[in-house]
């Protein structure tokens, strides 16, 4: 087996939370053929969520970039090969090997065969889990000094909600929108919509298709407003306050699976 790219730390109880595009190391085959710099990987990547996932007793964090293999993309498209594949980024100086590939997809193949043991585990344990999958996106695309993009179809969360079975898993996501939503952030409200930039990647589309009866993923997209997309700085005060509304979600979403029969494990 590949050295994991991913780390897991188990918990008790039915709620996972997951940073998969956290990482930002590139293993040593590749990191020498990549065109990008440092700081142009980390605008794409999704630092901070890994701290986030502490919200929960099982954590999953990706360790490494998804400029090397993107874990949110079925396989056919988790090595991003031209710029079209990374909005219009010149990834690689030269192609990347066909070996070089396959040991990306080796190490991708892996995560999802670890997760899924994880998962079936929670599954006999508790009959059904939650999962937040947890994101950032950018909005100041047009460059440091650029304007920011338009906030009636940027909202500070979006909840993707898309491949999700509205009929078994509508009362929670329901119950952890509007908890976010009331969550007093630092004097106000975080605007949080639903599939309004993203529905859902395919790591959450990946868990309603394996575990149909016992997994709902929430996919949730923080955009970058507690940060500086260019620098990487963070705006500690925000991150921290980040934390506690996802924090304040938790006993509703433990309450709506209570309602559908989950065990105490």
């Amino acid at each position: 087996m590949p050295r994991p790219i991913w780390r897991i730390q188990e918990g008790h109880g039915p709620l996972i939370a997951a940073a998969i595009h956290d990482g930002h190391t590139v293993r040593e085959e590749a990191i020498g053929l990549m065109a990008l710099a440092d700081a142009e990987r980390l605008r794409e990547e999704d630092p901070f969520t890994g701290g986030w996932t502490a919200v929960a007793p099982t954590r999953v964090v990706g360790l490494h970039s998804r400029f090397e293999v993107d874990l949110n993309r079925p396989r056919e498209k988790a090595v991003y090969i031209v710029p079209e594949d990374a909005w219009g980024l010149q990834v690689w100086r030269e192609r990347p090997s066909d070996a070089v590939v396959a040991g990306s997809l080796a190490r991708y193949d892996a995560f999802y065969a670890d997760v899924k043991k994880l998962l079936s585990n929670m599954e006999s344990r508790f009959g059904k889990f939650v999962v937040f999958d947890l994101h950032t996106y950018n909005h100041r695309r047009g460059g440091p000094g650029g304007p920011a993009a338009d906030p009636q179809e940027n909202p500070e969360v979006n909840l993707g909600s898309g491949t999700i079975d509205r009929n078994r898993w509508g009362p929670l996501v329901d119950r952890f929108r509007n908890d976010l939503r009331a969550f007093d952030f630092l004097g106000r409200h975080l605007d949080v919509r639903e599939n309004v930039k993203f529905k859902g990647g395919n790591f959450s589309r990946w868990i309603h298709r394996t575990f149909p009866e016992s997994g709902c993923s929430l996919a949730i997209e923080f955009k970058k407003f507690f940060m500086d997309e260019w620098t990487g700085k963070l705006d500690e005060q925000q991150g921290r306050a980040i934390r506690r509304a996802l924090e304040s979600t938790v006993p509703g979403v433990l309450d709506e699976l209570r309602k559908l029969g989950v065990k105490s494990g």
